[in-house]
């Protein structure tokens, strides 16, 4: 990600399901600007396809929450829905509880396949702490 992407220290890093937590693995050596983890989870849920691709531990290794934080600035928000089918509220809690951040719980969302008002909200949070509470304009032209 952080050749392919160009990602460094300016960048925000939005990611989805196994990609928010592929953006904490990313974050426990590499400092960024911050995140947001949507339908984030911290273990393979007991899917074998999942506990493959080593992100998760005992392969992955434990998470080092503190790095996570802080290579984050402390600026990672969560986001989840509800209803979603494949994970339950109790892993992003645990992930929000390890990391001290935010969690935002969507009432009638379930694992985000659709966009939406909630998903530009929480992308603006974090965009706002990482520059400092400026505010964001993402217009076009």
């Amino acid at each position: 990600m952080l050749s392919a992407l160009g990602c460094d220290e300016s960048t925000v890093l939005i990611g989805h399901s196994s990609g928010a937590v592929a953006a904490m693995r990313l974050l426990e050596t590499n400092p960024l600007a911050g995140a947001l983890l949507v339908s984030a989870c911290h273990t393979d849920l007991g899917n074998a396809h999942e506990a493959a691709s080593g992100y998760y531990p005992p392969s992955g290794g434990e998470w080092d929450w503190r790095a996570i934080s802080s290579n984050a600035r402390g600026n990672i928000v969560l986001l989840h829905g509800h209803d979603d089918p494949f994970i339950g509220l109790a892993e992003p809690r645990h992930v929000a509880k390890s990391l001290g951040c935010e969690l935002r719980v969507e009432e009638d969302r379930s694992h985000f396949f659709e966009p939406g008002e909630d998903l530009v909200d929480a992308t603006y949070a974090v965009l706002e702490r990482a520059l400092g509470g400026d505010s964001v304009y993402l217009g076009k032209g």
